[in-house]
């Protein structure tokens, strides 16, 4: 029970600390700018994203388009590894059938045997 009341007031008192420094800070961020300078880490991407834009053979170069052949072609490969796998079953199934049948043959012959006899 002590345990209990302990953790329910660090709680609220936490809470109610929280809630002081929120209301302390709302002016500050009232007063900040809306439009915050680029950070020269963004400054330095965009320099570089121009300078291979300009590059001759990729002017006319496409995300999409380069994401349209990265996904036919896994697409594709799924294909290819759906059949191949369809076709070792089918294989796994007529040796399966072979065993089977194979099995069958010998029964019905050990019979007749029995039953000649």
């Amino acid at each position: 029970m002590s345990f209990n009341l302990i953790t329910l007031t660090i709680f609220i008192l936490s809470l109610g600390g929280l809630i002081i420094l929120v209301i302390r800070k709302i002016p500050i961020l009232v007063e900040l700018p809306e439009i915050a300078k680029e950070p020269s880490e963004r400054k330095f991407y965009l320099k570089i994203k121009d300078r291979i834009k300009n590059i001759p053979g990729l002017k006319s170069f496409s995300r999409d388009i380069l994401l349209q052949k990265i996904l036919s072609k896994i697409r594709i490969l799924s294909m290819r590894t759906e059949n191949r796998s369809f076709k070792w079953l089918q294989i796994l199934r007529a040796k399966s059938k072979e065993d089977k049948f194979g099995k069958d043959d010998n029964y019905w012959q050990e019979i007749k045997k029995t039953t000649k006899e």
